[in-house]
Parts: C-alpha cells; structure tokens; sequence
C-alpha cells in the first residue's frame, strides 16, 4: 500500500468516522474509496466493517451526555440491532460475491434517496410524536432497528439514517438524544458484525479481512468520531449531505461500468 494510497483511505476513515456520528451513511465514504483501489467488493465490506468500529465507540463515548438517562431504553433497542447485525453479516459471508455486487448498487441508491429525504422524514415525524410509547410503537420500533440491524450488517451505508428516520417518528426524544441512541445501535452492528467476520473466516481470498485496511481505517474513524461528537451541531448538514451524494454516485458508476 502507498503512501498516497494510506492517506487517502485514512482520509475517508476519518470522514466516514465523523459523518456517521452526525448523520449517519459513512460508508458511503469508506467504501467507495476503496473500490477505487481495487479492492474486492466484499472483502472491502467486511475490512470497513471492522475499520469503522472504533469511529461508533468514539461517537456513541462522544454523545454521553444525551444519553444520561436512557441506558433503559438502549438496554431494550440494542438486542435487536445485535441480533439482526448477526443476521446481516453472516448473509454476507453466505451470498456469493456475484449477489453482492449485484445488489450493492440497488443498496447505495436508496441509502442515497434515505440521505436526500432524511431531513423531511425528520420534519414530518416532529408532528407525530406523543408523550407515551405505547406497545404497538414498541413492537414496530423494534422489528424496524432489528431491519436496520440486517442490513446494517449486510452492508452499513445509510443505517444511521434509517434509525434516525424510524426512532424520530416512534420515540418521544429530542433529536440529538436520538442521535445517540442512533450512535449506540450502529456501533453495536458494527462491532457485532465485526465479531462475526472474525469468527467465520471465509477461504475465498477476495472474501477476507484485510488487517491494512482495517488499521488504516479504524485510525481515522476514531479521530472522526471523536471530531464529529464535538463540532456536528455547528457543520452545516446540507454539504455533509452532497458530499455522500457525490461520493455514492461514484461508487454506482464505477460498479456498473466494471
């Protein structure tokens, strides 16, 4: 690996690690760059998973405050996102490599569309909360962050926003309360999925964890979501937004045209 190489995947480490504290969709970063250097699809997936994990302890450590008084409540969300992180990784492992890079570009385009629309799902959900979650909300919030886990574990791009889209019209929280309970779950995918890759270690080369790039990520991810815990409410979330955009559209471009 080159230095230029090292650089510009550390690089993207550090803005996947900042963006998914404060939006969510970092991979969107992570991962197109290091199609762009011509790693395997899915071992590029599984080498990110692993990399981006120290990014959500630094988010969700960053967001302590928020979360002061909701350990109950993350204590009841995080066995679905455990659960279904388990589910989505070892889909990973089981689908051959062809099936992923089929489906990869279906997954950025709604992670994209998720991103686009993330900010009106917000606003709408605002009119919709109450003061009580009944069982009903319970019940649908539950089996929707177990959806999210599956496919956070799967894949991981957009997940934030999926947890930021569902927890804002169930959950009767302030948005940067939500937003940690969204860091905690999406680190718990991560770090579950992570365990899972490193247990079932596939024989196919271009299914393996790269340690390099799981170093060289991690790095950046940890300073990125320390940074992204500390200054998010000032960055302006619409750039953060045409970034992902920009970047996503690479990645679907190159896939199909490779």
């Amino acid at each position: 690996m080159s230095g230029w190489e090292v650089g510009a995947i550390a690089l993207a480490g550090f803005w996947a690690g900042m963006i998914n504290t404060i939006v969510g969709s970092g991979t969107l970063v992570t991962f197109p760059t290091l199609l762009f250097f011509g790693y395997p699809p899915v071992s590029a997936n599984i080498s990110n998973s692993l990399g981006l994990v120290p990014g959500g302890l630094a988010g969700a450590w960053g967001y302590r405050r928020e979360l002061r008084t909701l350990g109950p409540m993350v204590a009841r969300l995080a066995p679905a996102s455990l659960v279904g992180g388990l589910i989505g990784a070892l889909l990973l492992l089981w689908l051959p490599p062809e099936a992923f890079e089929a489906i990869v570009p279906v997954l950025i385009v709604l992670a994209l569309l998720l991103v686009v629309l993330g900010p009106r799902i917000q606003r709408w959900a605002g009119h919709h909360h109450t003061d009580r979650i009944t069982p009903g909300r319970w019940v649908v919030l539950i089996l929707g962050i177990l959806v999210a886990g599956i496919y956070g574990g799967y894949f991981g791009a957009a997940q934030g926003v999926l947890l930021l889209g569902l927890m804002s019209i169930l959950l009767p929280l302030g948005i940067q309360q939500i937003n940690g309970i969204k860091n905690v779950l999406g680190m718990l995918v991560n770090l579950v999925a992570a365990v899972v890759f490193l247990v079932i270690s596939p024989d196919d080369p271009a299914s393996r964890v790269d340690w390099t790039i799981v170093l060289v990520i991690g790095a950046g991810a940890l300073v990125g979501g320390l940074v992204g815990a500390r200054v998010g409410r000032a960055m302006p979330a619409w750039l953060l937004r045409s970034v992902i955009v920009v970047i996503g559209l690479i990645a679907i471009a190159y896939l199909l045209l490779t």
